[in-house]
């Protein structure tokens, strides 16, 4: 018999692992988007930075999947979100000031909130798998 909230934990690790597979695969698949979040004032070519954050993400929402690693897995998404809020902040301070469409100004700013929940859920899973 599972323990009491087992299955919900289960749910939201796959939940979590297929969200980051996606990020990381579109990382690769279409990296342009990405390489634009990468603020300037870092050193280096935003396609390194790019290619590192979407590897990292494949391996968490792998390591997410498995529930042997899920610990290992949680920890890791739970600091790959906050790795990433700076390129959030980046993105939604460029796209304000932009003649982007409002809805997409929006967006971009109610992206950065999104992070908690993340990081929160994260540490939930690998609290759950200790």
């Amino acid at each position: 018999m599972q323990p009491v909230g087992t299955n919900g934990i289960r749910g939201r690790a796959l939940a979590l692992a297929g969200l980051l597979l996606g990020m990381g695969v579109l990382h690769f698949a279409m990296p342009k988007p990405f390489d634009t979040l990468i603020p300037p004032q870092l050193p280096g070519k935003p396609r390194t930075y790019t290619q590192v954050s979407g590897a990292a993400e494949l391996t968490a929402g792998a390591l997410l999947a498995i529930p042997r690693t899920r610990g290992l897995g949680a920890r890791l998404a739970a600091l790959i979100f906050i790795a990433v809020f700076p390129g959030n902040l980046y993105m939604a301070s460029d796209w304000l000031t932009s003649d982007r469409a409002l809805p997409l100004k929006a967006g971009a700013l109610l992206r950065l909130p999104l992070q908690i929940p993340l990081v929160i859920t994260a540490r939930k899973i690998y609290r759950a798998a200790r």
